[in-house]
């Protein structure tokens, strides 16, 4: 049997691969097109398969492209951030912890038929990233003294992603949050990864990054405390639809304990092997899963 993969696929042809080819695989597993989801469809795709499924992966999408598909049954499995199911699928702006987002999205979506699984370990929220070797914030730790440092006149240029500053639960409620306003020339818009190189090479003076991106650390930069909690938790958890647990229900124990050996820092260091390292993401993957004896 073959197996196809799927990479880069735009709504419309997911729906024209639905109606022009038959399903032949056991499972069809997704994934979004940043670095973290395309390891976790990997790993998936190669524990699935270790264990007799056959895999059809189909890696590459944006969020409500991969979210609807799933709620169309054109994709059985993957890995949703609770925030993101939150804010972005249920338009829920209240403040939550992790465990009452996780409970939130949890109870809406199974009335969609969709299952969460257990939670991970993993939180790959937004942040804000300074270069530990910046004099001016050589005492900062968290936003509010970042803020209070703006405010006392020391101006910062910030790079961000170019939704963020349209996002509802972007940049304007962050600035009313934390009491500090950015001048219009101060924020420079860029696609979400160039704002590590910017950051790194002193282009910007704050960087908007995701929290288990492995530049991090590769970059020596300096992740500011959210002490005000403004940014939601983005847990990372196996989502799988109902019918498709009914029919194959070892499913939940597999991913379960896949899920359980995620962290931020398991993340971190799989994320910088791909972007520091320059690892495979195929191979990544497969690495941490062997380390796991998993494989």
């Amino acid at each position: 049997m073959i197996k196809k993969t799927f990479t880069g696929l735009a709504f419309s042809t997911v729906l024209a691969a639905s109606a022009t080819v038959t399903q032949a695989a056991d499972l069809v597993v997704g994934g979004k097109g940043y670095t973290e989801q395309l390891l976790m469809a990997s790993m998936t795709e190669q524990l699935l398969e270790s264990k007799g499924f056959d895999v059809d992966k189909r890696d590459g999408m944006g969020s409500s492209v991969l979210h609807k598909a799933q709620l169309n049954g054109q994709i059985d499995l993957y890995w949703e951030y609770t925030g993101t199911s939150l804010r972005s699928f249920h338009k829920i702006k209240d403040r939550m912890s992790a465990e009452q987002a996780y409970n939130t999205v949890k109870k809406l979506d199974a009335e969609d038929g969709l299952v969460w699984l257990n939670p991970s370990k993993a939180n790959n929220t937004y942040a804000l990233a300074v270069r530990a070797s910046d004099e001016r914030t050589k005492a900062v730790s968290n936003l509010t003294e970042l803020a209070a440092l703006i405010n006392s006149g020391t101006r910062m240029s910030f790079a961000t992603s170019i939704e963020f500053p349209v996002r509802p639960d972007g940049l304007k409620p962050f600035q009313k949050e934390y009491g500090v306003k950015f001048k219009r020339s101060e924020i420079r818009k860029m696609d979400p990864g160039l704002a590590y190189n910017a950051l790194r090479v002193k282009e910007v003076d704050i960087a908007l990054v995701f929290a288990t991106d492995g530049r991090i650390g590769a970059f020596d930069f300096k992740v500011l405390e959210d002490d005000k909690g403004f940014f939601p938790d983005y847990s990372i958890v196996p989502v799988v639809r109902k019918d498709t647990l009914d029919k194959h229900p070892k499913l939940a124990a597999i991913l379960n304990d896949l899920s359980s050996r995620l962290d931020n820092a398991t993340m971190t260091r799989l994320n910088g092997q791909v972007d520091v390292e320059k690892q495979s993401i195929e191979a990544a993957a497969k690495s941490f899963l062997s380390e796991q004896g998993l494989l």
